[in-house]
């Protein structure tokens, strides 16, 4: 057990892809938690094989590292607003934050968001410039951007004399000066020891915690994990937990874990300034005090931000139902989710009214969902998924819809397109800049049900050349009618597989999905039109054969490439009567058929 003044506890925070996991990579290489000859992937902390797939970090994770006589407990953070949930619980259980700012791109909106929690929560941020060994970083003019957010911010004057540092997390190296030589992490290391404040905490008062996160084991049940915030516990002690409502239970904690390295490591005993996970109180919760039973405390509670869209995991009813997965059960289903909603309380899982073949799932964003159902595909579940809606909520009789802060970086050229279609998006322009490279940068405030399909177009209408990134920003009236999708799709009126002949003479229609030998079956989705009608086509009938054969009358059949959709773009795609099969090896787009109460609404928001 460690004297509190020698422990640092401290978060790393930053905007996606400004290089959290790679530099936190390099401090634990130079801190020698390895054994010398241990083979060491990249990104060694993103140990979710979603996360390494697709580059960022979704879940929170807890490492400690020993420098000098101090212990230092590190937490990576997600840089994706949709798992922001994770970052507003985490920032409870440190004393200070590591700022990651990119040297060439300077603060992005994540960077806001994450900011902004720390400072209210009265942390001093040591700023972090980064990736300053690109051949375009300009970490000065970063450092600038960073002080004038933390102005807009309303930071305080301790906060605003923030200490700062120039680093290179893949090249493992940082320097107070520009022109100091690049050797390795020691400046690092120092100054989080010197900047980064110990956890208050006396070891000689009863204990207290209040759990910050949850995880769950098959063997202990729901896991607590939190700062000892007074005192000390050791295995087998006694405690009281005290939930939001004031109730009290005891409970005999039965483990303790803390981290050393990478590895969790059991702990016979733990004090105050230690990040730790108990087991043993089965009912726990997000924000519940846990303390001694001698001296029962309530701390206020850890609110969460609410979800803003939802998505009805509907019963798969296709013709190809069960041939691709084990699970195609509503009950198998509903257990899933409600296992899910144990350790993962940023999302909310609600029954539909009237409805037993569908439950709602309601989260920070798609690809919060995304993550969700592509870890339950390859569990081997399938399911059927609606078209995401927006969360609305009622303030004083007014509708109010999320709206979204949109940072948008596009070539110049690009500009006009994009205010054009974020403007009939209902977005607002707050700031537009161009840079000497030619750059432009602008800022709105669009609807959330704005964005939802756009960025798959965005991408198109740019060439692939602009970045796009948002986050929730408030709740705001509702602002009307919107534009929907353009175009119709073509559907199957046949089951069978697609034939080159037929998806030939269909390619001119529009952009086909399928390829010859795709299994489709009738009311699939097998291509968009190019008008705004749905078609209904044959994608089955082949060439009729004939005795006569003639050179050149036998035309090659040159066909495009399909449209291939991962999981979030198809859910971005659909209308509101089509669905996304989701099975473990396929993604699949049908249409669904509206029961007469969603007509009706339809009908109705129309008008």
């Amino acid at each position: 057990m460690q004297d509190p003044k020698h422990i640092r506890n401290i978060a790393i925070i930053a905007h996606i892809d400004h290089g959290k996991t790679t530099l936190l990579d390099s401090l634990l290489k130079q801190a020698n938690i390895f054994r010398e000859h241990e083979k060491v992937p990249e990104r060694v902390m993103d140990s979710f094989d979603q996360e390494r797939e697709r580059g960022i970090t979704i879940f929170a994770k807890h490492t400690c590292v020993y420098y000098k006589e101090f212990k230092i407990n590190i937490i990576d953070t997600p840089g994706h607003a949709d798992f922001s949930g994770e970052v507003e619980r985490v920032l409870g259980m440190v004393n200070s934050v590591l700022l990651l700012v990119d040297a060439q791109e300077g603060p992005m909106p994540q960077t806001r968001f994450v900011l902004s929690q720390a400072l209210k929560m009265g942390l001093r941020p040591i700023v972090v410039l980064n990736k300053i060994d690109r051949p375009h970083a300009a970490p000065d003019r970063a450092l600038n951007l960073t002080f004038d957010l933390f102005l807009e911010l309303g930071a305080n004057d301790e906060q605003l004399d923030f200490p700062y540092i120039y680093a290179s997390g893949f090249s493992g190296y940082a320097i107070k000066n520009l022109n100091d030589p690049p050797k390795d992490l020691t400046p690092l290391f120092d100054l989080i020891l010197t900047a980064a404040p110990p956890p208050p905490g006396n070891l000689d008062l009863p204990f207290l915690m209040q759990a910050a996160t949850l995880s769950y084991d098959d063997y202990m049940g729901r896991q607590a994990c939190g700062r000892i915030l007074e005192g000390k516990i050791s295995k087998g002690q006694m405690v009281t937990r005290v939930d939001r409502n004031g109730n009290h239970a005891q409970h005999k904690i039965v483990k303790i874990e803390g981290h050393l390295g990478l590895k969790k490591t059991e702990l016979e005993i733990a004090g105050a300034g230690d990040i730790v996970t108990l087991s043993g109180i089965p009912e726990v919760d997000i924000g519940d005090t846990i303390c001694a039973p001698e001296k029962i405390v309530q701390l206020p509670p850890i609110t969460l931000a609410e979800p803003t869209v939802s998505v009805e995991f509907v019963v798969n009813t296709s013709p190809f139902a069960g041939r691709d997965g084990k699970h195609v059960t509503m009950n198998k289903l509903r257990e899933r989710l409600m296992r899910e909603k144990r350790a993962n309380i940023s999302l909310k899982i609600e029954e539909v009214s009237g409805r037993d073949d569908a439950i709602r799932v309601c989260g920070r964003g798609e690809l919060h969902l995304a993550v969700l159902i592509e870890t339950m595909r390859r569990e081997g579940y399938e399911v059927a998924l609606s078209k995401p809606q927006v969360i609305t909520k009622e303030v004083d009789g007014v509708t109010q819809e999320p709206m979204e802060r949109v940072h948008v970086e596009v070539p110049e050229n690009f500009s006009g397109t994009v205010i054009e279609d974020l403007s009939r998006k209902k977005g607002e322009m707050r700031s537009l800049a161009t840079s000497e490279h030619g750059l432009t940068t602008m800022q709105f405030l669009v609807p959330t049900r704005g964005l939802m399909g756009y960025r798959n177009d965005f991408l198109t209408r740019t060439s692939g050349l602009g970045i796009l990134t948002s986050i929730f920003e408030t709740f705001a009236p509702w602002k009307g009618e919107m534009a929907e999708r353009s175009r119709g799709v073509m559907i199957s009126n046949a089951s069978g597989k697609a034939n080159g002949y037929a998806l030939f003479n269909l390619q001119e229609r529009g952009t086909l999905f399928v390829k010859p030998g795709d299994e489709v079956y009738e009311g699939m989705v097998v291509g968009e039109h190019a008008r705004d009608n749905d078609l209904v086509v044959n994608a089955i009938k082949a060439k009729q054969l004939t005795n006569v054969r003639a050179s050149g009358s036998d035309e090659n059949i040159i066909l495009t490439p399909p449209r291939k959709f991962t999981l979030e773009q198809a859910i971005d795609y659909i209308a509101d009567d089509e669905l996304v099969e989701v099975t473990p090896n396929f993604i699949r787009l049908r249409k669904r058929y509206l029961t007469e109460n969603e007509r009706k609404q339809k009908g109705r928001s129309k008008n």
